[in-house]
């Protein structure tokens, strides 16, 4: 079973029609990206909404409070900050799909996002309105990141692009399919007239940012997708690609909550702002603002 159904998939899955699954789309009803010409449906969160739908799940205000986990997209920043910070949450990182279906389970407090829509140009706000109902949710804006190509030091290859990357090739270090990143580096390459299939992906999966930088440093991968403060900590090359906005999805109710508060009251200090420009291509002046507010 893939992690990620196409439109027939999903209709035999939700027994309906293509026509009908179709409609869904333009209304952006149901969880979905476009990836190489294409609509994808996670399962996940297919799942997670259909329960939705029915009555059976929800995120209310007044709903169980989840565990002190930050579920989601991994980054180095947010990572340091949680264990630096003393705010007593835990993290899990494991993809911005896989944090957007944790939180909608009730079981992580925060879901760290970078998911991109390239219908409308904007970082998570649709993704989280096709996946869960907004009321009482809020969506925090963490920090702006550079996303490009990791390569080994001194890019002894010479690539300039992913075209570059995909003639070469070389062996490219993989993220899981639910990570935002695997995402983006396929939107990425359908600009370009390219498919991930273009691309000599390593059979191993790097879970992490930091662990997709070390495959590069250890000589397991020659390439991977990856943001600029990964490459900086560990003296690798990079290609910046795209700016993309990397955002914190939590209930209303939580964000007034000790360890959120902490942990943003930390990241207003002068501390780590110049830990933010150490570890380099972060902007984070517009840290806490909110990008999406449930009514």
């Amino acid at each position: 079973m893939h992690d990620f159904m196409t439109t027939r998939e999903v209709a035999d899955y939700l027994r309906i029609k293509e026509r009908r699954v179709y409609e869904l789309v333009r209304q952006r009803a149901i969880p979905c990206t476009r990836v190489t010409g294409k609509w994808l449906f996670p399962r996940t969160l297919v799942e997670v909404w259909l329960a939705e739908s029915t009555g059976e799940a929800g995120r209310a205000e007044d709903a169980p409070a989840a565990p002190p986990v930050v579920a989601g997209s991994h980054d180095p920043l947010l990572d340091w900050a949680v264990r630096e910070s003393g705010c007593g949450l835990a993290l899990l990182p494991g993809g911005s799909l896989d944090g957007l279906k944790r939180f909608a389970e009730g079981q992580a407090l925060v879901a760290g996002l970078h998911l991109y829509d390239a219908e409308s140009e904007t970082f998570n706000v649709a993704a989280v309105q096709a996946t869960l109902p907004t009321a009482g949710l809020v969506l925090i804006e963490w920090a702006w990141r550079n996303q490009g190509l990791v390569l080994p030091a001194g890019n002894p290859k010479g690539i300039q692009s992913l075209k570059d990357l995909a003639a070469a090739p070389v062996p490219v270090a993989r993220r899981q399919e639910a990570a935002g990143s695997q995402l983006l580096l396929a939107q990425l390459l359908e600009r370009e007239g390219l498919t991930p299939g273009d691309l000599a992906f390593t059979p191993e999966t790097a879970r992490s940012e930091t662990d997709l930088g070390l495959a590069i440093l250890e000589g397991r991968a020659e390439a991977g997708f990856a943001v600029e403060a990964v490459a900086r900590t560990l003296k690798l090359h990079f290609l910046p690609l795209m700016r993309e906005r990397y955002d914190l999805l939590l209930s209303r109710r939580d964000f007034f909550e000790a360890p959120v508060q902490a942990l943003l009251a930390f990241a207003r200090t002068e501390g780590f702002e110049r830990r933010a420009e150490q570890m380099g291509g972060y902007d984070v002046s517009g840290l806490g603002r909110v990008i999406l507010n449930g009514a």
